[in-house]
C-alpha cells in the first residue's frame, strides 16, 4: 500500500458520496421552479403545496451537498499538492469562478427564496428560485469545464523553467469539445435523477391514496390530484431527460474516442484493433471475460457493426485496441497528437516514464455497462408510469409498484455515479490525460498512514451524515403534502418568518 493508492481511494469515496447530492440539487431546483411557476400562472393550490413539499426536500439535499463538497477542494492541497502546483494556473480559474459567481448566486437566492415567501412580491419571489437553479447550473458548467480539461487539456502549454502547465487560452478551456459533450450529458442525467425522485415520492403517495379511494376526504382528493400531476410530470422528465442522455452520450462517445482512444478501448475490452473498410466491422461487446492480467480476451458476446458507429459514426470505421495503442505509446506516440500541452510535455513525460498505459479494464468495462443499464431501466419505469396513470387511472398499492417507486430514483442516481466512476477510472493512468501521470501528482510529504487516517475519519463522518440525510428525507417525504395558505406580502415593519 502506498500514499497514491490510499489518496485515490479517499478521493473516490468522497467524490462518489458527494455526487449523490449533486444531480438531485441540479434538477430539483429547477423542477421546484417549474412547480412554483405553474402556481403563479394558475393560482391553483396544488402547485403551491407541491412547491413547498419538494422545496423542503431540495433544501435538505442542498445542505448536504454543500457540506460534503467542501472536502473535495481541500483534498487538492492535502493529498494532491503536486497536481495543484502543476495545473493551478489553469484548473484554479474555473474553480474560482464556480465559487465566486455560481455558488454565491445559488446560495444567495436560495436564502431569499426561503425567507421571502411573505415578504417579496409573488413574481420577484418566483425569480429567486429560478436564479438559484441557474446558479446551480452555472456551478456545473465551471466544475465540468475543469474536469473536461483533465480529460483533454486544451488552451495550455508547458513552461520548462517553472515545471508547470500555463494557460494560453481560457476560451479554449470553456469550448473544450469534451466539455461541450459532457455538459448536456451530465445535466440530462441529473434531470433523470430529479424526475425519478419526484415520480417515486408522488407515485408512492398516489398508490397509498388509491387503496382507500372509496372513502376519500376532501383533502385526500386534493392530495391525489396533486400527486397524480407530480407523478406524471416526474415520469415525463425522466423519459425526456433519458432521451437527452442517449443522444448526448452518443456525441460524447465520439469525442471520447477522438481524444481518449484508450478509454473507448477499455470501455469495450477491445484488445486488438478491429474494423476498417474492407475488413470485418468492429463489434460492440455485450459481455466479455478477459485474462487475469487484463491483456487479452478469453470469451465474449458481441453485436457487429455497432462499435464503429459509436466511435466515429461509421459502422465500418477502424477502432484501435488496447494492445495496439500501448505499442504506439511505448514508441513515443502522443495520446492526442494535436494537443499542444502534450507535445510540449513529451520530453518530461519520457523522463518520468509510464509503466502501464491502460486503465483498470474490468472497472472501465463494467462501470460503462452498469451506467447504461441503469439509465435504460429509469426510462422504462418512466414509460410504464405514464401508461399506468393514463386517462385518469391510479396505480394499485402493490409490492410491484412499491418496488418500481424505489428503483425510479435509485437507478438514475446510481447510473450517474457509475458514469463518473467510468469517467475518472477510464482516464487512468493519467490525472491530466496524456500529460501528468496520477502517480506523479500526489503530495510528496504525506505518508500513506496519514491519508488512511483521514479517509477513515471522512468515511465515518459521511456515514453519520448519510443516516441524518436519509432520516430527514424519509420523514418529510412520508409526511405528505403540507396544508398551506397563499403567501401575502406583509407590511415592511413586520418581522421575517421562516417559511419552513
Amino acid at each position: 500500500m502506498n500514499a497514491e493508492t490510499v489518496a485515490r481511494w479517499q478521493f473516490g469515496i468522497t467524490t462518489v458520496y458527494h455526487y449523490f447530492f449533486v444531480p438531485v440539487t441540479l434538477s430539483l431546483s429547477l423542477i421546484v421552479a417549474v412547480m412554483q411557476t405553474r402556481w403563479v400562472q394558475t393560482g391553483h393550490d396544488k402547485f403551491l403545496r407541491l412547491t413547498k413539499f419538494f422545496g423542503k426536500l431540495f433544501l435538505i439535499n442542498f445542505a448536504m451537498g454543500v457540506v460534503t463538497g467542501i472536502v473535495q477542494e481541500f483534498q487538492f492541497g492535502m493529498n494532491w499538492s503536486e497536481y495543484s502546483r502543476f495545473v493551478g494556473d489553469i484548473f484554479g480559474a474555473p474553480l474560482a469562478l464556480e465559487a465566486l459567481l455560481a455558488f454565491f448566486l445559488e446560495s444567495t437566492f436560495i436564502g431569499l427564496w426561503i425567507f421571502g415567501w411573505d415578504k417579496l412580491p409573488q413574481k420577484v419571489h418566483l425569480a429567486t428560485i429560478w436564479l438559484a437553479g441557474i446558479g446551480a447550473t452555472l456551478s456545473a458548467i465551471f466544475i465540468l469545464a475543469a474536469n473536461s480539461w483533465m480529460q483533454n487539456p486544451v488552451g495550455a502549454t508547458y513552461n520548462v523553467a517553472t515545471d508547470r502547465a500555463e494557460m494560453t487560452d481560457f476560451g479554449a478551456v470553456l469550448t473544450n469539445p469534451v466539455f461541450l459533450a459532457t455538459f448536456p450529458h451530465t445535466i440530462t442525467a441529473a434531470w433523470m435523477a430529479g424526475g425519478g425522485l419526484v415520480l417515486a415520492i408522488s407515485g408512492w403517495h398516489l398508490a397509498k391514496l388509491n387503496s382507500r379511494a372509496d372513502a376519500w376526504s376532501a383533502r385526500e382528493e386534493s392530495d391525489a390530484d396533486a400527486h397524480r400531476w407530480a407523478t406524471r410530470f416526474g415520469a415525463w422528465v425522466l423519459v425526456v431527460a433519458g432521451l437527452g442522455v442517449i443522444l448526448s452520450g452518443d456525441f460524447q462517445g465520439k469525442i471520447m474516442y477522438d481524444v481518449q482512444p484508450m478509454k473507448m478501448a477499455a470501455a469495450e475490452a477491445l484488445y486488438e484493433t478491429e474494423g476498417g473498410h474492407g475488413k470485418p466491422p468492429a463489434d460492440f461487446s455485450l459481455f466479455t471475460i478477459g485474462s487475469l492480467d487484463g491483456r487479452s480476451e478469453v470469451f465474449s458476446v458481441k453485436v457487429p457493426y455497432v462499435l464503429g458507429w459509436l466511435a466515429e459514426g461509421d459502422a465500418f470505421a477502424e477502432v484501435q485496441g488496447i494492445n495496439n495503442l500501448e505499442a504506439g505509446y511505448n514508441q513515443g506516440e502522443l495520446v492526442n497528437p494535436n494537443n499542444e500541452l502534450q507535445r510540449a510535455y513529451r520530453d518530461k513525460l519520457q523522463a518520468i516514464g509510464v509503466e502501464n498505459w491502460h486503465p483498470n479494464i474490468p472497472v472501465s468495462y463494467w462501470s460503462f455497462r452498469i451506467m447504461m443499464t441503469l439509465g435504460f431501466i429509469g426510462i422504462l419505469i418512466g414509460l410504464y408510469t405514464l401508461w399506468a396513470t393514463r386517462k385518469g387511472r391510479l396505480p394499485k398499492d402493490s409490492g410491484w409498484w412499491t418496488a418500481l417507486m424505489t428503483i425510479a430514483p435509485l437507478a438514475p442516481l446510481f447510473g450517474n455515479s457509475f458514469g463518473w466512476i467510468f469517467t475518472e477510472m477510464g482516464r487512468q493512468p493519467w490525472i491530466v490525460a496524456g500529460v501528468l501521470p496520477t502517480a506523479s501528482a500526489v503530495s510528496p510529504g504525506v505518508g500513506w498512514g496519514e491519508v488512511l487516517f483521514t479517509m477513515i475519519v471522512y468515511t465515518l463522518i459521511y456515514g453519520i451524515l448519510a443516516v441524518v440525510e436519509l432520516g430527514l428525507l424519509f420523514k418529510y417525504a412520508k409526511a405528505g403534502l403540507p396544508v398551506v395558505e397563499t403567501p401575502t406580502v406583509k407590511d415592511e415593519d413586520e418581522p421575517l418568518s421562516f417559511a419552513y
